[in-house]
């Protein structure tokens, strides 16, 4: 028979302490007036506390069942009850939940905010979609490759990210104790030449559309309208990176002054970015006004009225059954320009690449707009460069842009 009455609990509860009822099972008072229910067993040859339960809610006649169903599980059963409340506590934490944590934790530290961004924009594109409601200590190999096996080939650099991401938030899981195990090792199940395949594109270069395709081109790519291909009208129009487009908002347009300025925080190099808008460019955002979604202020967005998914300009691409990728359309530009006779320095400026030589950096200020007055080479160089993509598309005079106001 237990040491411990009812009496003497409810007397215990105001004063903090350990109280033994005996067969491991004793209750503890803290300082604060917290007070649970705890029982001392042995396992493997170790002493283990197991927690039952607050002692305000849980009687005494209720703390010894429970006690006394955990000694059978464990000397009879031969159960390892800790590793069974590992798995219930990660069954209450999915992967979604897990990585959020993990991101919020870690993002100071990392090298910038654009980085930290796109840390998590990795995983709520390509990992989310199918482990985001799965619980962390559930997740295997298996389910890892699931979600690398569409992006393996296509884009692998992204893909080894992303297998690099889920483990790191798995292994975090680990740490927390939401997950009995450590993440599935990249030396093992995950590693090329195993649980994936080879990736044969790596070292490839990003196939690019030759220029001299590009006005046919336009004129297929217009005749569907949709966030998706108009996102990739305006991407090869203004020479910009996906993610630009993506996230663009109507705010950074500044359409009178025929202007976009794309902030710091999506832009590669971490420099905010301005690009002269051509009459094509400034007629793409027409059709895009005209769709616009209410309750968004995102230009191109997805079907919540967030960013569409990285994927989706080069669905578009696949749709078409075009063979090239979306980064290819800037070389493309660089190849056409450079026909065209615009000086190197104003196509590397219009690109946003870093000046390499360390001197002309330092000394090479102009940005290459000019004034309204008078136009700079980079305003000539996307003025020709619109005339050139779209003067044989079909239909792409009959929106009048947007002039003489600012967007949003």
């Amino acid at each position: 028979m237990g040491k411990l009455s009812a009496v003497a609990v409810k007397a215990a509860l105001a004063n903090p302490g350990t109280y033994q009822d005996g067969d491991g099972l004793f209750l503890k008072v803290g300082k604060s007036g917290a007070a649970s229910w705890l029982v001392r067993l042995q396992q493997d040859g170790k002493r283990r506390d197991i927690g039952l339960g607050s002692a305000k809610l849980l009687i005494l006649a209720e703390a010894r069942e429970k006690a006394g169903q955990l000694r059978k599980a464990i000397k009879v059963e031969k159960r390892d009850v800790l590793a069974e409340r590992k798995d219930e506590a990660s069954a209450k934490v999915t992967f979604r939940e897990a990585a959020r944590q993990y991101h919020a934790e870690n993002e100071a530290g990392w090298k910038s905010a654009v980085y930290a961004r796109q840390w998590l924009a990795s995983l709520e594109n390509y990992a989310f979609p199918k482990l985001g409601e799965l619980p962390t200590g559930g997740i295997a190999a298996a389910d890892i490759i699931t979600v690398l096996t569409p992006i393996w080939q296509e884009i692998p650099e992204t893909a080894r990210q992303v297998r690099n991401r889920i483990c790191a938030v798995l292994d975090y899981a680990h740490a927390k104790g939401w997950r009995s195990r450590e993440a599935p090792s990249g030396n093992g199940s995950l590693k090329a030449g195993r649980g994936l395949p080879r990736q044969v594109k790596a070292r490839e270069n990003r196939k690019a559309m030759p220029y001299v395709a590009l006005p046919a081109f336009f004129i297929a790519l217009r005749r569907k309208p949709s966030f998706g291909r108009l996102a990739l009208d305006l991407l090869i129009l203004t020479g910009t990176r996906s993610q630009e487009v993506r996230l663009a908002t109507w705010a950074e347009f500044d359409l009178e002054a025929r202007l976009w300025t794309i902030p710091a925080e999506h832009m590669k190099r971490g420099k905010a970015h301005m690009v002269p808008l051509s009459d094509a460019a400034l007629a793409v955002l027409a059709k895009a006004d005209a769709l616009r979604m209410v309750g968004s202020d995102v230009v191109f967005p997805g079907a919540t009225g967030k960013p569409m998914s990285d994927m989706t300009l080069l669905k578009v691409l696949r749709d078409m059954s075009e063979p090239y990728h979306v980064h290819g359309f800037r070389s493309a530009l660089t190849d056409w320009a450079a026909n065209e006779g615009f000086p190197d320095a104003v196509v590397e400026a219009a690109l946003a690449h870093k000046t390499p030589d360390a001197v002309q950096a330092a000394y090479r200020r102009t940005t290459y707009l000019g004034t309204p007055g008078q136009p700079g080479a980079r305003v000539k160089l996307m003025g020709a460069w619109g005339r050139f993509c779209a003067g044989g598309a079909a239909g792409s005079g009959n929106v009048v842009p947007l002039t003489g106001k600012k967007a949003g």
